[in-house]
Parts: C-alpha cells; sequence; structure tokens
C-alpha cells in the first residue's frame, strides 16, 4: 500500500494576495514537507532563504490548477519528479512499453 504524501510550498519570493487576504509564492518554488527544515530537493530552507508556505498544496502551482501560481516563474524539476505534476501522480521515472531484453 502506497504511502500517499501532502507536499506544501517553499519559494524565494512571497506577494500579498487582497482577494484572498494571504501571502502566497512568487519567483522559484519548491516542494517542502511540513515539519521538515529543508526541501524535497535537499535545499536548506533557512540557508537557501525560502520562505514557508504550509497554507499552499504543491498541486495549487501550476497554472492549470488556478490556484496559487500568478507569480510562480519556475518550479523546481527535482521537487517536480518527487512531488508528481497533479495529486495522485505516483509514477517515478519513465515507464518502458516494451525494453530490450
Amino acid at each position: 500500500m502506497a504511502l500517499t504524501r501532502k507536499y506544501a510550498v517553499a519559494a524565494s519570493g512571497r506577494w500579498w494576495d487582497e482577494d484572498d487576504g494571504r501571502w502566497l509564492p512568487a519567483g522559484e518554488v519548491h516542494g517542502w514537507e511540513r515539519g521538515k527544515n529543508q526541501t524535497v530537493c535537499g535545499l536548506s530552507l533557512s540557508r537557501s532563504q525560502l520562505a514557508r508556505f504550509p497554507g499552499v498544496d504543491w498541486t495549487d502551482i501550476f497554472p492549470e490548477s488556478g490556484g496559487a501560481a500568478d507569480r510562480v516563474r519556475r518550479i523546481c524539476h527535482r521537487c517536480a519528479s518527487v512531488c508528481g505534476r497533479r495529486e495522485g501522480d505516483t509514477r517515478r521515472g519513465r515507464r518502458h512499453l516494451h525494453p530490450r531484453p
């Protein structure tokens, strides 16, 4: 049975959304597990000066989600490979349909 994890967001910048009345991520975005002091890709939050956003789920930073993606400029590809592109995405790496013997 696979353990599904909820990833939050850590970002290099932040901006105030007047409609929602909260801070949202901006700039470069990384995946972050609540309770840990580093991103999923291994960056230290304090040394990298990344802001934590525990109220923003990982799936909300993609433009097609309509969530908190307004000012996101770059998504860390290493974090995206671990966290998945969308909720329930459990694929790991490439899948070979007909591998060579």
